[in-house]
């Protein structure tokens, strides 16, 4: 009777087991996935996820690097696809990872003309105040980034905070703001990356079914930043590994350079860094490592103020 009892309990422990598992999985998403930060914002509570590496040393003045998340995704996700906390171990910088606003729908940077384009901006530059009352930042070297729709934040944060932001990088970047809605003539640097195969934001421009806006092509878009830049009007092009084409505009106004680098066959992803879905996002190029290329320019980069 108490081996059958022994028996029991441990089939009943197996049977449970699936959903004990469960509850751990969901408990360690849950710890590794939220925010560490935040503060009220324009009337609302905004988050973040702050890394500051063991190397910090209070008595150096610090490099910030802002990496902001795709529609839909969150601080957490951008971590893990860009991989900046690796890269923020080895050359001594500060990363934090903004999120965009709770609200009815998913999480989303506002990078259209509205009120909450510039709801978002504040939120950013509140931000970095934040981060400065706490830690010897670099104010002239605080750089900003980010994935599809965080791209596009970066864009719109060129052209609203020129005068914190040192330069700026974007992946996959969701563009839909037209030109003209950028008056802000400060030559900003800027390194961007796309594949030729991104499903959600097309290489040659148009829409999608993420956005019945029209994309730009991406050329093109690269292009005009290099005009704002004033930078000489002839690209420099080389082939950096078998399906990767950079490109670089020179000569531009403060050294403020443009560099674009296709991805040819990738989709919309972030080369070198962790795969999204490839049903839904395509091919993660691992021929080239975004991050560390991107750090290389960043820190090439420094806020001149006049």
């Amino acid at each position: 009777m108490k081996n059958g009892k022994v028996v029991i309990a441990a089939v009943l422990a197996l049977i449970n087991l699936p959903v004990a598992l469960a509850v751990i999985e969901a408990m360690s998403f849950h710890a590794s996935n939220r925010s560490n930060g935040h503060f009220v914002s324009s009337g609302r509570k905004r988050e973040y996820l702050l890394y500051v590496p063991a190397s910090y040393d209070r008595s150096k003045p610090t490099p910030l690097v802002i990496s902001m998340h795709g529609a839909g995704l969150w601080g957490a996700a951008q971590k893990e696809t860009s991989q900046w906390n690796r890269l923020a171990d080895r050359q001594h910088f500060i990363v934090v990872y903004p999120s965009g606003a709770v609200g009815s729908g998913p999480r989303i940077w506002h990078v259209e003309p509205s009120s909450g384009l510039m709801t978002d901006v504040r939120f950013i530059s509140e931000l970095i105040d934040t981060l400065e009352a706490t830690y010897n930042i670099d104010s002239t070297r605080i750089y900003a980034n980010g994935l599809s729709n965080g791209g596009g934040m970066s864009f719109v944060l060129s052209c609203t905070l020129s005068d914190r932001i040192a330069a700026v990088g974007m992946v996959a970047a969701a563009q839909t703001l037209p030109w003209k809605w950028c008056t802000d003539q400060r030559p900003v640097p800027m390194i961007a990356f796309h594949g030729t195969r991104d499903p959600i934001v097309p290489y040659n421009g148009g829409a999608t079914w993420i956005s019945a806006r029209p994309f730009p092509n991406v050329s093109k878009w690269t292009a005009n930043w290099a005009a704002r830049n004033r930078c000489a009007p002839n690209p420099v092009e080389s082939m950096v590994a078998t399906d990767v084409i950079r490109r670089e505009y020179t000569s531009c106004s403060g050294g403020a350079a443009v560099v674009l680098y296709t991805v040819n066959g990738a989709g919309h992803t972030w080369p070198g860094g962790k795969p999204l879905p490839e049903w839904l996002a395509g091919t993660t190029s691992q021929s080239i490592d975004a991050t560390s290329l991107m750090w290389d320019f960043f820190r090439e980069h420094q806020l001149v103020r006049n």
